[in-house]
């Protein structure tokens, strides 16, 4: 086996992309070349699971490797990132690895511009948040459109109305823009390894892919969400519990020249939901926006290959949380815990020191990744990281089948905008066949059976004969649930 020390690591962590969105894993409608073959020469998790399904918090999780619960980011709009929180990327600089950051960040409150972690341990900082790219000074990418390609990015982006439909085209994309950043990052001159995150706003609302790659696609091909009519009585139950869409409607019914977003500003599209649209042209756009993320993905490590240094390069794909994409009558996203929202896409490739071609069914988390780096750079892991490293997995050294027991997902007066007046919070525990939803300060609440009911549209909450094993996985969700708070302070003395 080749010499594995101190890999490279590229960390590849789209916005908003549903775990069922991978040719190779069972989609038989995208396309995806490039990611599938990443998964012929690594490991796809096919069980892995966001720790909030909302972006701010889910990436304070895997960028610490510590439960929100524990690091207390909760929320979008967050005023600042806590100063006592440790960065994966800050340990991984201080121990020789120059760290890049091309993208999203997104920890703490990013309108207009997102306050800079003074000690993130990123060299190289091109920072984008979404594309809608009126910034002043300090927003790369649209610096990028004006000095580079002599395009005013207000205008650009001043001609595409609602949230749906084509965008502007691939050689202008913020897509494109993350691979040209991630490229000229990883060609330059240095001694010792590198890390570099790059993070894509798509395929995150707005649903506008470039035309090229829209045209790649026939929405009338495409299934519809998954939907029953008891959908829409069954989300009223819920019209208290915060979501950007909280009215359920019917996919089948609904038209493409209903988008009721295009008088939305522009800025304010990738959290206004639609409240009708046609669902089938809407994946066909969010399919799209996959496919131009594949592409660009494939210029990053097409340029690895060249610059010679593919094979001792870990390779991370996955993205923060999932989308509804229509499924139960809902779109966007918020405090649910559908498999849409909360199952998301992991694979890692280490063609020098990792197992290829292999499909992992073991129950994952993204908590798990900040420690999996640590250990493949060979650096300690901190005794209040939570997660729990997947390398013994990605290398042959463990069962792939097996991991944990049980992952959990949670939401927190996560939503910025006009939250609900309670401030939501909900608790998801799911054991690989069960999963139960806790919503605090209701009634109500939701158990799945994924093994009967992969759809999730029977809930048990409320079946009579459904009481004993009720009583049961709540206490086991409360048990794995209170495990997600660390211990806090070290212990240094018995009394």
């Amino acid at each position: 086996m080749a010499n594995t020390a101190r890999p490279n690591i590229l960390w590849y962590c789209t916005d908003q992309q549903r775990w069922d969105t991978i040719h190779a894993l069972g989609n038989a409608f995208i396309n995806t070349p490039n990611i599938d073959a990443l998964c012929r020469e690594g490991v796809a998790f096919q069980n892995a699971y966001c720790q909030s399904p909302i972006c701010t918090p889910s990436r304070a999780s895997f960028l610490t490797g510590r439960y929100p619960a524990s690091n207390h980011v909760h929320r979008n709009g967050n005023e600042f990132f806590p100063p006592w929180e440790t960065l994966v990327t800050k340990i991984m600089a201080d121990a020789g690895y120059d760290c890049g950051l091309v993208g999203k960040l997104h920890l703490s409150r990013a309108q207009i511009l997102e306050s800079r972690i003074k000690n993130d341990g990123y060299r190289y900082f091109k920072w984008s948040h979404h594309p809608n790219p009126d910034y002043p000074e300090g927003h790369d990418y649209a610096e990028w459109l004006e000095k580079e390609k002599g395009v005013n990015p207000i205008d650009l982006y001043g001609k595409i109305p609602g949230s749906i439909g084509a965008g502007v085209p691939s050689e202008l994309h913020q897509t494109t823009w993350c691979s040209e950043m991630a490229i000229r990052f990883i060609n330059e001159d240095r001694n010792g390894p590198w890390l570099l995150s790059v993070n894509p706003f798509d395929p995150h609302p707005p649903f506008d892919p470039p035309k090229e790659y829209l045209d790649h696609y026939d929405p009338a091909m495409l299934p519809m969400p998954l939907f029953r009519e008891s959908d829409i009585e069954h989300q009223k139950a819920f019209r208290d519990i915060d979501q950007q869409c909280r009215v359920s409607i019917d996919p089948r019914r609904a038209k493409e020249s209903a988008d009721t977003t295009k008088n939305v500003a522009r800025g304010d599209l990738g959290s206004t939901a639609p409240t009708g649209y046609d669902p089938q042209f809407v994946k066909a756009c969010y399919y799209a926006e996959v496919e131009l993320i594949d592409a660009q993905l494939g210029r990053i490590i097409e340029a690895l290959k060249k610059a010679g240094q593919y094979e001792n390069t870990l390779i991370i794909f996955t993205s923060d949380h999932g989308e509804l994409l229509g499924d139960h009558g809902l779109i966007y996203k918020g405090c649910r815990f559908y498999e849409g929202l909360t199952h998301v896409p992991l694979i890692i490739s280490w063609p020098a020191g990792g197992i290829k071609g292999q499909a992992s069914g073991a129950l994952v988390e993204l908590v798990d990744l900040a420690p999996t780096l640590l250990e493949a750079a060979g650096i300690g892991i901190p005794y209040n990281m939570q997660g729990l490293s997947l390398l013994p997995m990605i290398t042959g050294q463990a069962d792939i089948s097996r991991h944990k027991p049980y992952v959990i997902s949670e939401y927190h007066g996560a939503i910025g905008g006009k939250p609900m007046p309670d401030q939501t919070h909900g608790v998801m525990y799911f054991d690989g066949r069960y999963k139960v939803c806790v919503y605090q300060g209701h009634e109500l609440g939701e158990i799945y059976d994924l093994e009967k009911d992969p759809g999730e549209f029977n809930d048990l909450w409320n079946e009579a004969s459904f009481t004993a094993e009720k009583a049961e996985l709540l206490h086991k969700a409360y048990s794995g649930y209170m495990s997600t708070s660390d211990a806090g302070i070290r212990r240094t003395h018995p009394y």
